[in-house]
Parts: C-alpha cells; sequence; structure tokens
C-alpha cells in the first residue's frame, strides 16, 4: 500500500485568522521568536499498490479540485509519503 501526502496553505495574499490566533497563543505560552504563523491543511491519501506518476496526478487532480479552494488556497506539494509518514 502507498500513500500520497498533499499540503494545501492559504494564498500569501489571503489573511489567515487561524493563524493569527495560533501567533498569538505562542507569545502568551512564552514560545517567542516566530514571526509568523500559517496553518494550512495536510491530507494523507493510501492507495492499493506503489505511488506511480499516474497516481501522483490523480493525487494533484483531487487537490486542485476538491482538496483545495483554488480561490483563497494554493496546493503547495504532492508527494509520496516518506517512511516516517507512512509509519504513523
Amino acid at each position: 500500500m502507498g500513500r500520497i501526502v498533499v499540503e494545501v496553505m492559504p494564498k500569501p495574499e489571503i489573511l489567515d485568522p487561524q493563524g493569527k490566533a495560533i501567533g498569538t497563543g505562542l507569545e502568551r505560552l512564552g514560545l517567542s521568536g516566530f514571526s509568523g504563523v500559517r496553518q494550512g491543511k495536510l491530507f494523507h491519501l493510501s492507495i492499493e499498490g506503489e505511488v506511480t506518476a499516474d497516481a501522483l496526478a490523480k493525487a494533484r487532480e483531487a487537490a486542485t479540485s476538491l482538496l483545495s479552494n483554488p480561490v483563497i488556497e494554493d496546493v503547495v506539494s504532492v508527494r509520496e509519503a516518506d517512511d516516517a509518514e507512512v509509519s504513523r
């Protein structure tokens, strides 16, 4: 079984209220030094068999047509999961 990871982030020009709230929370906890926080989405897609170029292409299509909102989000990456990600 293979696994594909899709990362989606808000476009840079879009306000990110969740990221802002997380940044404020970090400061309140005394965890300073972060100049900004952006919150995105991470999807793990399991497939039968190995990850192929065709499977990655289908995952890219899913990412742009369903997993992200192209008006406000960018698909940052679509890739095969590494060993650490597969064991989760």
